[in-house]
């Protein structure tokens, strides 16, 4: 092997081990609220949608340091919101707040929708649906969990956009801080007393 090779290869092995330490340094601060979750809140089903939804959600976080496992990792986003619909529950229903929901962050998906590749759209409008999904139930709880899935909103909104639309300043910062404190405020909904019931 020639020196340029070794070298090659020399780079792509170092490039590999630090994407695999991104993508635990990015996972840690959710895997860290799932352990908290278990250690001050060990029972209850509301408990264990919950710390699902963080471990989903850690997956998706893993994913995303890789471009070509985008749609795993919005697949694995996909599957926490459900698992946070189903926590949050359907009482009390609120669909006066579904339909403001729909009015407000609806067209902001049909505009991001424009920029995508074909292939794309379905896999994209599926994850905005099951998205507003969570925001309705969250803001219909109220309290930390309607934060929570707020800020949720609010960080993939910007991501979206940064993504397949145009790059916008401080993307990353303002994506992740939303982020953490979207997963921190939905978790300490679990420490409320009476939680959602789940059933």
């Amino acid at each position: 092997m020639d020196a340029g090779k070794a070298g090659q290869t020399l780079k792509t092995h170092c490039s590999a081990q630090l994407s695999w330490f991104a993508a635990l340094v990015k996972c840690l601060p959710v895997l860290c609220l799932a352990g908290f979750l278990w250690v001050m809140s060990p029972s209850g089903g509301y408990t264990q949608l919950l710390q699902g939804a963080l471990v989903c959600s850690a997956v998706g976080d893993a994913c995303l340091i890789w471009p070509a496992a985008f749609v795993p990792g919005m697949a694995a986003f996909a599957t926490a919101h459900l698992l946070y619909v189903w926590a949050f529950g359907f009482s009390p229903l609120q669909p006066g707040l579904l339909l403001l929901i729909i009015l407000a962050p609806g067209p902001y998906l049909s505009l991001v929708l424009q920029h995508l590749e074909p292939d794309m759209v379905l896999p994209v409008a599926a994850y905005g649906l099951i998205l507003m999904a969570m925001l309705w139930r969250g803001l219909a709880q109220g309290g930390s969990a309607g934060w929570g899935a707020l800020l949720f909103t609010l960080s993939d909104g910007v991501l979206a956009w940064d993504t397949f639309a145009q790059p916008l300043p401080h993307a990353h910062l303002v994506i992740m801080t939303t982020y953490y404190a979207a997963q921190l405020l939905i978790t300490l909904s679990a420490l409320r007393s009476p939680v959602p019931k789940t059933d």
